[in-house]
């Protein structure tokens, strides 16, 4: 267990490799009810949405999800997010547990004359994500939606294990999955009985070396106030609209976020990378891939320096070579 987010979180529960394997080969659980919870409503609700964030609100029917950024007036992002429509005028943002505090106030500050209602719901909800190739599988006798209709990024009310939850085909890993948002006082019930029915439950060990894997950015490492989000591979998320901070993610990025393979070096957050023998650049999010079965990383390096083939990673004073891949590493076929 170690501190995460304000939280005490479960680092492993029988292993890294083994939950990874799980989640990549039949279906695992993480609880992630430490992420926090907005419901933002009312007439404006949708207008005020699409002034915050850089992706396309409005595209969003009832019942439909996305992934989304909050931008900063000047820096880089003040969070990445997800956003579920519910109705017309009401909508759920889930944000990263590090940053709720943070996010509240600048909503906050943006409301203005928006005639819109925020509510903080993060304490009232538990959330678990089962993730893997074999969660529909698993949920479906006990759920009272037909999953199978279900496709990637809805968001529906049902019943599981005769507990009322809201269920989101999303998730962080990669893999097929549903969030389920479940009241906070049954969340412990819930996931024992996901336990009962062979889910393997996982912790943050890994949920970091899946979604490396996945290529999927986080929050303090990727993404943060002073990092352009434009150097990631994520550009589509910034659509051409009027929001906060348009002036600032117009600029060109400095930096260009990359994948990297090493042959036996892990490397880490921080480490130098070296582009002839000179520094253009630092690790972001490094580990052991399991899957993969060799060390991977993302690192954000100059953009002038971007498109070369090879690098090297200084790991305690020692250069190692690394090869520049295409993001993600990993992709269900």
């Amino acid at each position: 267990m170690v501190p995460f987010g304000g939280w005490d979180m479960p680092v492993q529960y029988q292993g890294v490799k083994a939950e990874h394997a799980a989640v990549r080969e039949d279906a695992g659980m993480f609880d992630v009810s430490h992420m926090g919870e907005f419901r933002i409503s009312g007439p404006d609700a949708e207008t005020f949405l699409q002034y915050v964030t850089t992706n396309d609100v409005a595209k969003l029917k009832p019942g439909r999800a996305q992934y989304n950024w909050l931008p900063g007036e000047t820096g880089g992002l003040i969070d990445d997010i997800y956003i579920y429509r519910v109705a017309a005028d009401e909508f759920l943002m889930v944000v990263n547990a590090s940053n709720i505090g943070k996010d509240w106030a600048h909503l906050q500050t943006q409301v203005g004359s928006y005639e819109v209602q925020l509510r903080d719901e993060s304490d009232a909800w538990g959330l678990i994500a089962v993730q893997g190739p074999k969660s529909e599988e698993k949920l479906q006798p006990h759920c009272t939606a037909d999953l199978s209709r279900r496709t990637k990024n809805s968001y529906f009310a049902a019943r599981l294990f005769g507990m009322d939850v809201w269920l989101a085909r999303t998730g962080y890993t990669g893999e097929d999955g549903f969030e389920v948002f479940v009241a906070a006082d049954e969340a412990e019930a819930m996931w024992n009985k996901l336990l009962a029915i062979g889910l393997t439950p996982a912790g943050l060990g890994a949920r970091d070396t899946l979604r490396l894997e996945a290529g999927f950015p986080l929050y303090g490492h990727e993404f943060s106030d002073t990092i352009h989000p434009l150097s990631s591979t994520y550009t589509w998320v910034v659509k051409d609209k009027e929001h906060l901070g348009r002036a600032h993610i117009g600029l060109p990025p400095q930096m260009k976020l990359i994948g990297l393979a090493l042959d036996k070096v892990p490397v880490r957050e921080g480490y130098p990378v070296l582009l002839n023998g000179a520094a253009v650049g630092h690790i972001t999010s490094g580990s052991s891939s399991p899957t993969l079965g060799h060390p991977i990383a993302m690192a954000l390096v100059s953009a002038d320096a971007a498109d070369a083939d090879t690098y090297e990673v200084e790991v305690r004073g020692k250069a190692h070579a690394a090869r520049r891949v295409a993001l993600p590493f990993y992709k269900r076929v």
